[in-house]
Formats: structure tokens, C-alpha cells, sequence
């Protein structure tokens, strides 16, 4: 985090998940009865009364191999703490994986898609990792974002479909610098329906498409402390688009980076919610 203290100086080194060269180019029946008699469909917020919150999958990418071009990662343990003790807190059944290669990465998901969710409200999915437009790096190279997501549609993850699907990524998505500019303020009928298979899936992205993500060697990343604070102030309180909009509102105004790397000091970042969702998602009390 890159906040100056009482020494007048930043802790630690802002730095990007990525490159700093050039960018490298159902149908299914989801009515459920509740004991109260109304169905699902009747309700605008998801269910969250299942005997599990969910899985909260952590995978923590801070070494690579030197083929890659891709530097270590330092901070990121600091990242992965914090999301798990938060999620943990919240109900999830966390687990983190370190250094995970593409193949490990895509056996992973592909594994966790094919358990059993129908007692789980949902599922979620934090990477920390390097990247670019639209794809994500393993220790040994890169794979599409939609690649390691698609596990989950609702063709293929049955019992989860309907449920809420969260991807938190930390990953530069290009290498564009955000130089920031100066301002003064800132019911459904009941029965069998069909849904889209893309559906109730929520991305959490670091930065806007095309930038870079900051990350600070001895704080972690700016978005991850951002979420985590937001989390355990309002995580059982505020709808989750309401939370993500202060996670954006305090990454954009809270931080600019403090770098040695000739023109990277003094850059902003703004995270992208990209929603999917068809409810309203409130964590349990």
C-alpha cells in the first residue's frame, strides 16, 4: 500500500503484474421450495440458507519460470494471508495453492468444478498472479481468463448453477499507465425456466482492460488490501456491487504509486466489476 509515513517515504516498491515490455499478444430446473413456502424465483437476493457458504479457492502465483520473462512476485503471500483470514471469517472453506503451472492451474478448477456444490450457496475463486488482456500466468506461461471460468458455466458445473460464481484477479490486463487527472470532487413465474450457461458469474478485476495492476512488494496489492478492508467492514452488511463500488472508490483515491522504474511513480489504477449476476448477493450474518 502505498501510503507515506512519518518518515516521509512509501513502504516497500510498487510494482505490475506483468511484463514492463510489450503486452503479449442449460437448461436446468432452479426452482427450490423454501420452508416458509415461496420459491427461489420469488426471492430478488440469492440464497445463502444451505448447510455451506462455499469454497473459497486461492490460487498464489509469486514464482516463474525464467522463460516467462515474469519477475517473482513479492508481496503476494501478503495478499493471500488476508484473503484468506477474510473469507475464512465470512463462512468459506478456504484453501490456497501455491505456484500453481497452467496445466496445475487448469486441473485444479477443473477439479473443483466437478465436486459436489449442491450444499453450498456458492463459490469462490481468487487469483494473484501476473497477466494481460484476457489471460492469466501459471508459473510456466499463460492461459485465457475464460478457459479456467469456463468450468463453472452452467453446463458444466450443474450444481452450482443458479448459485453465485466469484473470480477475484489480481493480474495486470496490459501495460498502460493511469496518469490520473486533477478534479475539485468527485418475479419470475414458478417452474422449469432456462437460464444462460454465462449466468450469476461475478469477475472482480485488479484494473481496468488494457492497464497495468499495482502491487507493493511489502503491503501487497493495492486492490487486495482495498477488497480485504471492505470485507471485513461491510462484508455481512452491504450488497456486494454496493461493496465493490467502495472497493473502486478507495483504490482510485487512496493510492498512487511510488516506483524507482522511471516513469512509473505517480500513476493511479481503477479496479472493473464486470457482473453477471442476476440477483442480489448479501454475504450471511
Amino acid at each position: 500500500m502505498s501510503v507515506v509515513g512519518n518518515n516521509g517515504r512509501a513502504d516497500g516498491e510498487d510494482r505490475v503484474d506483468a511484463k514492463k515490455s510489450e503486452s503479449t499478444k442449460v437448461t436446468a430446473r432452479t426452482e427450490t421450495v423454501h420452508e416458509k413456502g415461496y420459491t427461489e424465483a420469488d426471492s430478488d437476493a440469492y440464497r445463502m440458507d444451505y448447510p455451506n457458504l462455499g469454497k473459497c479457492l486461492i490460487i498464489n502465483n509469486k514464482n516463474f519460470n525464467k522463460s516467462t520473462g515474469m519477475a517473482e512476485r513479492n508481496g503476494t503471500d501478503v495478499d493471500a494471508a488476508k484473503i484468506l483470514q477474510v473469507f475464512q471469517k465470512l463462512g468459506f472453506r478456504t484453501t490456497i495453492q501455491n505456484d500453481q503451472s497452467v496445466s496445475q492451474m487448469k486441473q485444479l478448477l477443473k477439479s473443483v468444478s466437478q465436486e459436489d456444490h449442491s450444499k453450498s450457496a456458492m463459490f469462490v475463486c481468487v487469483i494473484l498472479s501476473h497477466g494481460d488482456e484476457g489471460v492469466i500466468y501459471g508459473t510456466d506461461g499463460f492461459t485465457e481468463m475464460k478457459e479456467l471460468s469456463g468450468f463453472f458455466r452452467g453446463d458444466r458445473c450443474l450444481s452450482l448453477v443458479g448459485k453465485p460464481k466469484l473470480f477475484i484477479i489480481q493480474a495486470c490486463r496490459g501495460t498502460d499507465l493511469d496518469p490520473g487527472i486533477e478534479t475539485d470532487s468527485v418475479s419470475e413465474s414458478e417452474g422449469t425456466h432456462r437460464i444462460p450457461v454465462e449466468a450469476d458469474f461475478l469477475y472482480a478485476y485488479s484494473t481496468a482492460p488494457g492497464y497495468y495492476a499495482w502491487r507493493n512488494t511489502a503491503n501487497g496489492s493495492w486492490f487486495i488490501s482495498s477488497l480485504c478492508e471492505m470485507l471485513t467492514k461491510y462484508g455481512r452488511e452491504l450488497e456486494i456491487m454496493q461493496l465493490m463500488t467502495r472497493v473502486n472508490r478507495k483504490v482510485a483515491l487512496e493510492f498512487q504509486s511510488c516506483s524507482t522504474i522511471p516513469g512509473f511513480s505517480e500513476k493511479k489504477q481503477i479496479p472493473c466489476i464486470v457482473s453477471m449476476l442476476t440477483k442480489d448477493l448479501y454475504f450471511p450474518k
